[in-house]
């Protein structure tokens, strides 16, 4: 039940953070938390499946702002 307010929450930061520049997926799932990754220009920066956690720190939304700012050269 938490995932998709969160999943919701997330994707609108980062998208009104970085608004064009953002692929984001993300589905619940029954026997997990589900998953959520972030893509910029085809380049994964953050992927929950793949061990990165679901972003539930400031220090873990830093990480992937800071991916995100690296792949588009801001």
């Amino acid at each position: 039940v938490l995932f998709p307010l969160q999943y919701t929450k997330l994707k609108t930061l980062l998208e009104d953070e970085f608004p064009g520049d953002l692929e984001i997926s993300g589905e619940s799932t029954p026997r997990t938390s589900g998953w959520f990754e972030v893509e910029v220009n085809g380049k994964l920066v953050h992927s929950k499946k793949n061990g990165d956690g679901f972003v539930d720190s400031d220090q873990k939304m830093a990480k992937i702002v800071s991916a995100i700012e690296k792949s588009i050269g801001k």
